[in-house]
């Protein structure tokens, strides 16, 4: 009986610690898909708030004229130049964002400008056909935007701080590669104005009905790095590690949705860009302020199939002719000047760009494809002028050449684009107006500059 007792409770003992660790085993394992859980749906909020994405492209074009930097100066030596070829990595970017909550926002774009580090050697055009190592800003990647953003009044009010878009113009408020047809962002503004002009500055902005607007305040450019051929390109960017704010300036964008399928938008900017450097120009200068004043209007229509963009933008700066003279007498040029970044050049006191596109989607007439693929056949006329007033004018007509551009524009999805084009720059000179090229007033024409390109692109978010 003992023994039958006491084998009784070693086997209940028995079971009852197998079933206490099963009991513990399954406890455990229920703990640890909960904490599972909870890590998953912890991970799922945090991607829910974060944006990745970005564009590129990617360009080989044939262009049959001369590359010789002296091509303008004796059209009639490079008439017959054989064609060249060039492949490009225009722009490549990735972009980060992150939803903090209660409003608060934060993006962030880097980009690759031509595959590299923005510093190039170049032979320039303006200064004898010499080599440069051009170093367009300082550092090895170029942000083009860090910000945060604070929303209030369910958007109609926001504040963005930090290195932020300037837009103005359509090229810069809409510079990614499937809003424009053209393998190239469109030359006219890339030309004439930083692009894409990105600086350091507050923005006050929001969506109010039909209307967006947009207001910043912003580090002004600097005179020192205007030129001839592009105006105020480069001066948005710095040679230096920061970026010198001697100078400010305001920039804003109106933009209105009241009529289906269209968008219409002017903008402005303004600011001093004299003394925006860390080098102290003399007395002389005193008096030279190199205000800088641009106003632009475009617009984008999508309906019935298709897409009709234009623009127009004009600048103009104060004191063209005594900052040209300051530049010219502190460039690497100067003899007592040694490895200053900037530019041996004259500079314009007026700029101005004005274009037009359109394009129709010829699938939209193929039922099997129509809202899934499209294919836009597009043509595009613009003109621009870097120098279209000021005392040196008449030295630079090759400065404001027409491009009439054909074309067409392939989406097999929606963030995919092929591109292929033809285009046509040519120039005119006003001088021979009703002469004959025998005549001995008659100035040799520069040559015209046919090319074909074709692109590849992206542009979208992966997240």
């Amino acid at each position: 009986m003992t023994r039958k007792f006491t084998l009784f409770l070693v086997l209940l003992f028995t079971t009852l610690l197998i079933n206490g660790q099963e009991i513990d085993g399954m406890t455990g394992a229920t703990s640890h898909a909960a904490d599972s859980v909870r890590t998953n749906n912890k991970k799922a909020n945090i991607l829910s708030r974060l944006t990745l994405g970005g564009y590129g492209e990617a360009v080989m074009t044939r262009n049959f004229y001369s590359q010789s930097f002296n091509r303008y100066n004796a059209p009639e030596r490079y008439r017959d130049d054989k064609s060249h070829g060039r492949f490009d990595l225009p722009h490549v970017t990735f972009t980060v964002g992150y939803d903090f909550g209660k409003g608060w926002t934060m993006g962030s774009e880097v980009e690759f400008e031509h595959g590299g580090t923005e510093t190039a050697v170049e032979i320039e055009a303006e200064e004898s056909g010499e080599y440069e190592a051009e170093t367009e800003k300082g550092g090895e990647v170029a942000l083009e935007q860090f910000w945060i953003n604070k929303e209030f009044l369910k958007g109609k009010l926001n504040i963005k701080a930090g290195e932020i878009i300037v837009p103005v113009g359509y090229s810069n408020a809409h510079h990614e590669p499937l809003n424009f047809f053209t393998c190239y962002r469109p030359e006219g503004e890339s030309t004439i104005l930083p692009n894409t002009w990105h600086q350091l500055g507050v923005s006050l902005w929001g969506r109010v009905s039909d209307w967006r607007y947009e207001v910043q305040f912003l580090s002004g450019l600097n005179s020192e790095s205007f030129t001839a051929e592009k105006f105020v390109h480069q001066g948005a960017t710095s040679p230096y590690e920061f970026k010198v704010a001697n100078n400010y300036a305001a920039a804003m964008r109106i933009d209105n949705y009241s009529v289906k399928g269209l968008r219409m938008a002017v903008s402005g900017y303004y600011g001093y860009t004299f003394r925006n450097s860390i080098k102290t120009p003399g007395a002389s200068y005193d008096d030279v302020t190199g205000a800088l004043a641009i106003a632009a209007a475009d617009f984008e229509l999508k309906r019935w199939n298709w897409i009709v963009r234009g623009s127009v933008d004009y600048a103009h700066l104060s004191d063209a002719e005594r900052i040209s003279e300051y530049n010219k007498a502190n460039s690497t040029h100067h003899k007592y000047q040694d490895g200053n970044p900037f530019h041996n050049t004259n500079i314009g006191s007026n700029a101005l760009s004005y274009s037009i596109e359109a394009g129709y989607d010829f699938f939209s007439q193929i039922e099997k494809v129509r809202n899934r693929q499209h294919m836009y056949l597009f043509g595009r006329f613009e003109h621009y002028d870097t120098m279209a007033s000021g005392a040196y004018r008449s030295q630079y007509r090759y400065c404001a050449p027409y491009q009439c551009t054909v074309g067409i524009n392939y989406h097999p999805i929606k963030q995919v684009v092929v591109k292929g084009e033809y285009a046509y720059r040519y120039f005119k000179n006003p001088n021979n107006h009703g002469l004959n090229s025998d005549s001995p007033l008659y100035v040799q024409p520069y040559n015209n500059e046919p090319s074909i390109s074709l692109s590849v692109a992206y542009q979208g978010f992966f997240l």
